[in-house]
C-alpha cells in the first residue's frame, strides 16, 4: 500500500458525516486506504461508519488514548509507505493528497510535509492550526506562515512556493511510515497539542527534513475537541510546549530560553488574569507547576539524554533568530 488516510476520532460522528465524504471523494486511488481510528467513542460514530461509509475501514480502541497514543496505535497496524495524518474536522479537496505524494517521492530528505490548510469557516483566509508551514523562534514559540500569535492573514498568494518549514500540523500531516516509527512517533505523554511540533524538531535533529506543499489545500474547521480559550487547552498548550523545549534544546540554549520563559510564561498569566480569564491565567501557573514536576522525573529526563545522544544536527536549521513575542506586541509586526 502506497499510503494510509488515518483519522483519529472520538465522539466525532457529526464530524464524520460532514467532512468524511470529501475524503472519500477526493482520495480514490487504487494504492491508497481511508481509515477511521476511533477512539473508545460512546456516540454513534462506528454505527455512522458501518451503514454510510462501508469503503472506509474502521480500528475500535477501547477507550479514549488521546492525540498522540491514539495514532501511535493507528500506525503500529500500518505498512503503508506514507502515513496521513488527518483530524476529523479537516475538507480535502481534488488532488490534495497527490501533490503531497509526489512532493515526498520527488523529496527523498522530507520525512514529513503538510498542504495549506485554510479555515473552513472563513475560506480565503488561513487556518490558526498550521495556516502555510509551521515555523518556531528562538524562545520556543510556534507561528505558521500566515498565523503569528492570535492574527490570521488572509491567503493572498504569499505563500506560493513550497519550502522548508520547523514544523508540519497534525491537522493534516502527510509522513514517512518508517520515520514515523523509527524516531518514536508522537509523545504519548502530551497526550494532546504540540506533540507534532515534538516528533518535526526530532526528526530535524536527525537529520530529515518538514515542509509545506503549497499547491494542495484543505480547509479545517479548528477547535473541533477542545476551543481556543479552554483553560485544559491553555494549559496543555504552555505544559507541552514546555516539556517539548526541555526534550529538544541543546545543552548550551536550555537555561538560557527557560530563563526568558519563566519570564514570559508569567507575564501571558498576568495579562489572562488582568483581562477576566481567571481560569486560563492558572491554566498557565499550573502548566509551569507541572513541567516542574515532570522534568524531574527519570523518564522524561531519559527522553532529553536520548534525543540529545541521537542528534546528528547540532542546531536545527529552521528555528527562526527571532522573537514573534516582541514582533507582535512592540514592532506590531503581523505576518
Amino acid at each position: 500500500m502506497k499510503c494510509s488516510v488515518i483519522i483519529l476520532n472520538w465522539n466525532g460522528a457529526d464530524m464524520l458525516r460532514r467532512y468524511l465524504p470529501s475524503v472519500v471523494k477526493n482520495t480514490q486511488r487504487d494504492d491508497t486506504e481511508i481509515v477511521v481510528a476511533d477512539n473508545g467513542s460512546t456516540d454513534n460514530s462506528l454505527e455512522v461508519l458501518a451503514t454510510g461509509f462501508q469503503t472506509v475501514k474502521t480500528m475500535a480502541f477501547d477507550k479514549n488514548y488521546g492525540f498522540a497514543e491514539g495514532y501511535n496505535l493507528a500506525l503500529a497496524a500500518t505498512e503503508s509507505e506514507y502515513t496521513v495524518l488527518l483530524n476529523s474536522d479537516v475538507e480535502v479537496t481534488t488532488g490534495w493528497l497527490d501533490r503531497l505524494l509526489d512532493y515526498m517521492d520527488s523529496h527523498p530528505q522530507v520525512a514529513a510535509c503538510q498542504p495549506v490548510i485554510r479555515s473552513y469557516k472563513d475560506r480565503q483566509r488561513f487556518e490558526h492550526a498550521g495556516a502555510a508551514g509551521g515555523k518556531i523562534d528562538r524562545l520556543g514559540y510556534p507561528y505558521c506562515r500566515g498565523r503569528i500569535m492570535s492574527f490570521v492573514a488572509q491567503d493572498k498568494g504569499q505563500y506560493a512556493t513550497s519550502d522548508l518549514m520547523f514544523w508540519a500540523s497534525g491537522a493534516c500531516m502527510c509522513i514517512r511510515t518508517q520515520a514515523y516509527k523509527e524516531n518514536g512517533g508522537l509523545d504519548s505523554d502530551f497526550f494532546a497539542h504540540m506533540e507534532e511540533i515534538d516528533l518535526c524538531w526530532r526528526l530535524q535533529s536527525r537529520g530529515w527534513k518538514i515542509a509545506c506543499v503549497t499547491d494542495s489545500v484543505v480547509y479545517h474547521l479548528g477547535g473541533g475537541s477542545l476551543g481556543y480559550e479552554s483553560p485544559r487547552k491553555t494549559f496543555l498548550n504552555f505544559r507541552n510546549n514546555l516539556l517539548m523545549l526541555y526534550k529538544n534544546l541543546p545543552e548550551n540554549r536550555l537555561k538560557s530560553v527557560m530563563r526568558w520563559r519563566w519570564w514570559l510564561d508569567y507575564a501571558a498569566a498576568l495579562h489572562l488574569l488582568l483581562t477576566g480569564k481567571t481560569a486560563n491565567a492558572k491554566a498557565v501557573y499550573d502548566a509551569r507547576k507541572e513541567y516542574k514536576r515532570l522534568v524531574k522525573q527519570t523518564s522524561w529526563q531519559d527522553k532529553r539524554e536520548e534525543n540529545i545522544k541521537k542528534a546528528i544536527v547540532p542546531e536545527v536549521s529552521t528555528i527562526d533568530n527571532r522573537s514573534i513575542i516582541y514582533d507582535f506586541y512592540v514592532k506590531r509586526i503581523r505576518e
